[in-house]
């Protein structure tokens, strides 16, 4: 499974910006999908998840502010950046997996990474 993320870039505070997952297999009801971040010197931090049933999940910090949706045709998995501030300056990685551990989903397949950066 290769993950390739797209869309990033630089915005001001207050803009919006939508990033991109494709993957060269079909995700939808096989794969959790989903996005983390993780800015210089902080740990990755889930961002949110569409998982294979459908269901989403936003870390507190982004809901409300942050939508997920499918683009079936390209299968891919975007997420729209709304109201976007600086703390979300970060690197975006898209994750996808098939099982679950102790904890939740489990993520065997990553992409490189695509970089949001929000100014004030």
């Amino acid at each position: 499974v290769q993950l390739v993320e797209s869309g990033g870039g630089v915005v001001q505070t207050g803009e919006s910006l939508r990033v991109s997952c494709g993957a060269s297999v079909r995700l939808w009801g096989l794969y959790n999908v989903a996005w983390y971040r993780q800015a210089p010197g902080k740990e990755r931090e889930l961002v949110a998840v569409m998982y294979k049933g459908g269901d989403t999940y936003y870390t507190p910090s982004v809901k409300g502010r942050f939508t997920l949706s499918r683009h079936n045709f390209l299968n891919a998995l975007l997420l729209q950046m709304e109201s976007l501030e600086p703390e979300d300056t970060a690197k975006y990685l898209c994750a996808a997996g098939t099982s679950r551990g102790p904890e939740g989903p489990v993520f065997e397949y990553w992409g490189q990474g695509i970089q949001v950066t929000v100014f004030s």
